[in-house]
């Protein structure tokens, strides 16, 4: 099963990727393919550049039991150089797993948009963009928003690099938030998350808070695992209802 709370398994026809936004200073992805490669792990022997893995397109239908599974957690679906018709690939096989559920975020959410303006979305997808600040981030839910007929539309606000201001949340289901981790990790502030817990909360928005990352709400630096889960006391793992 996944490491990753917002999901139960990952699924990767594609790996390896490139830096289009601050988000992506510290890409927790490139250091994974960097490690595959030194273990010599098939698929990485570029390390993290594109590289397509039609070999992995059948696996989730070789799965039974019902999965929620994120799509391409070493990659982005919606990158420049994979085809449209490698997409329809990998929709292909969504469609035929009826029985799970496909979680694809990206940070290319013109591409994203342009492409289901022709395609039929499944109703077993989830479609997300990443917004890490308001620069770039931020512009990517005008995208999201204007596609039609998903079943669920959401947000990986992570990692959360400053303070959002006010956010429009129409027709979307699902805020996930989170700090940066790692040892060049960028702080989070505890206001910062407030503000969209608040938004989500008017809104009505589920909303799910993943970590804190490598800085506390004390606004100092250690391993994550001891700046906990917790917002305000709580755990705050809300999901949307599932639409098949």
């Amino acid at each position: 099963m996944s490491k990753i709370e917002w999901t139960e398994k990952t699924w990767n026809p594609i790996v390896g990727c490139t830096k289009i936004s601050p988000g992506c200073k510290h890409c927790y992805a490139e250091n994974m393919a960097i490690r595959h490669r030194a273990m010599g792990t098939e698929g990485y022997h570029n390390g993290f550049k594109l590289n397509l893995r039609p070999e992995k397109l059948n696996e989730p239908l070789k799965r039974k039991k019902p999965t929620m599974y994120f799509v391409n957690s070493m990659s982005d679906l919606f990158h420049e150089d994979v085809s449209f018709n490698y997409i329809d690939q990998v929709l292909e096989v969504i469609n035929q797993a009826k029985q799970h559920t496909f979680q694809i975020l990206t940070k290319r959410a013109q591409r994203m948009s342009e492409y289901f303006q022709t395609h039929q979305i499944p109703k077993n997808v989830w479609l997300g963009v990443t917004v890490e600040d308001q620069q770039y981030g931020v512009p990517r839910i005008d995208y999201l928003r204007a596609i039609k007929g998903a079943s669920i539309l959401f947000l990986s606000i992570e990692p959360l690099l400053e303070d959002l201001g006010e956010i429009n949340l129409s027709n979307i289901d699902w805020v996930i938030v989170g700090g940066e981790s790692g040892s060049k990790a960028r702080p989070m502030k505890s206001d910062w998350v407030d503000r969209i817990r608040l938004q989500c909360q008017e809104a009505h928005v589920a909303f799910f808070f993943k970590q804190w990352g490598s800085w506390g709400v004390d606004g100092v630096k250690r391993a994550k695992r001891y700046n906990g889960r917790e917002l305000h006391g709580q755990i705050w793992h809300n999901v949307p209802k599932l639409i098949m």
